[in-house]
């Protein structure tokens, strides 16, 4: 009997394996869809490359992991993540044996379990596949890392057909079979709904101050390593001079941990009455805030598929994206990193009602909340214990 066949009468072993916060976001509704079906045994590994921002989307859904490699050191490097990761993950691998590693998106993290999957015979399972911006130092690392992950995988969970349409123009891993690829919508937009609300109460007690009725608020985000030195300068006073010229606009950031991002920021705009600079803080509290909001500006792939679905305007902080769907739509748009263009493509926002509301009512193209079935579906169909499930937009 086939290993296949042979799951046909007993549960399938999956392990999921993230590090940072945007990942735990969106695989968090996965996992919850995992340890609720009884034909999975669900096993959690975290390697806490973002240690902090990690635990509050832990806590946030109560997801307890069997295995924390707890990589993070102060100022660490790329290669650090990719080395303690992969002989943490190898030990891991070793003593679960599990049937099916799922990895999330374009992480070192995603890339080094990847790895570790492909060196211990483990099929791998890639969940937000297929994106792609073809140019690979934007973003850097993670162009790479998911294209190394396209060539490990040989089950692929791609949010849009876009996305499965660049799985199978490369012809690696197997993606000249369509049957190894399902389109199922991002899970990022799955718990959304659940999170915000109207009445939410924010953690961060600032947040609960802030004249939301009165004020027209941009939340920011940024991040990127393709951004650090004169972009996120760029970014910062762009952002200073926009609070200057419109009296009714204030700006709420969560910045990054990242020394590279802290520094610029806080030394440009910080003791601004009207920029509001916060720690990270946990995704309902920003998601809440971006429902608040009059529009975003980040460079946040997760924003870039969240705030439509909330029916904000996004205005994307980077020269390239690889969420060409959101442009299409309209709910996108690029404002790159440049001064004069931040500032010209908010400013257009902010005093052409028309225009921000083309794109507040402009559909979100990333998914409907269902995305977690989907890929529980996908993967009972690839072991044989289910029915293919329709695709995202069918």
């Amino acid at each position: 009997m086939s290993k296949m066949q042979s799951k046909m009468q007993s549960k399938i072993k999956i392990l999921s394996v993230f590090g940072t916060r945007p990942e735990a976001t969106k695989m968090a509704p996965l996992v919850k869809v995992l340890e609720g079906d009884a034909r999975v045994e669900s096993i959690v590994c975290v390697t806490a490359q973002h240690r902090q921002m990690l635990d509050q989307v832990l806590d946030l859904f109560a997801i307890k992991p069997q295995f924390d490699l707890n990589i993070m050191l102060q100022n660490q490097d790329l290669a650090h993540i990719t080395t303690a990761a992969l002989n943490g993950l190898m030990g891991v691998m070793r003593e679960t044996s599990p049937d099916l590693l799922l990895v999330h998106g374009d992480t070192t993290t995603t890339m080094a379990a990847g790895l570790a999957a492909f060196y211990s015979g483990i099929r791998v399972g890639h969940v937000e596949a297929g994106l792609r911006s073809f140019d690979m130092q934007k973003p850097f690392p993670e162009e790479a890392n998911r294209r190394i992950v396209s060539v490990l995988a040989s089950l692929n969970f791609a949010p849009t057909q876009q996305a499965a349409a660049n799985l199978l123009a490369e012809r690696v891993g197997g993606h000249d079979n369509p049957d190894n690829i399902y389109v199922t919508g991002n899970t990022a937009i799955d718990a959304i709904d659940s999170l915000v609300s109207p009445e939410h109460t924010f953690n961060e007690e600032m947040l609960n101050k802030l004249d939301w009725s009165n004020r027209r608020f941009i939340t920011v985000t940024a991040h990127r390593r393709e951004n650090y030195g004169q972009p996120m300068v760029n970014v910062c006073n762009a952002i200073k001079q926009l609070a200057a010229d419109f009296d009714d606009v204030e700006f709420v950031w969560p910045v990054h941990l990242s020394p590279a991002v802290r520094n610029i920021v806080f030394d440009i705009l910080g003791n601004n009455s009207k920029i509001h600079l916060l720690d990270p803080t946990d995704v309902a509290d920003v998601l809440n805030v971006m429902a608040r909001s009059y529009m975003v500006m980040s460079d946040s792939g997760g924003i870039q598929e969240e705030a439509p679905h909330l029916n904000k305007p996004v205005l994307v902080l980077r020269e390239v994206t690889e969420r060409p769907e959101g442009l299409a739509a309209g709910c996108l748009r690029l404002a790159g990193t440049k001064l004069a263009d931040i500032y010209s493509h908010a400013a257009e926002l902010l005093t052409n009602a028309e225009a921000h509301a083309q794109m507040a009512a402009a559909p979100n193209p990333f998914g409907d909340g269902k995305a977690s079935q989907r890929i529980l579906q996908g993967i009972l169909h690839h072991f044989g214990m289910a029915e293919r499930p329709p695709a995202f937009g069918e």
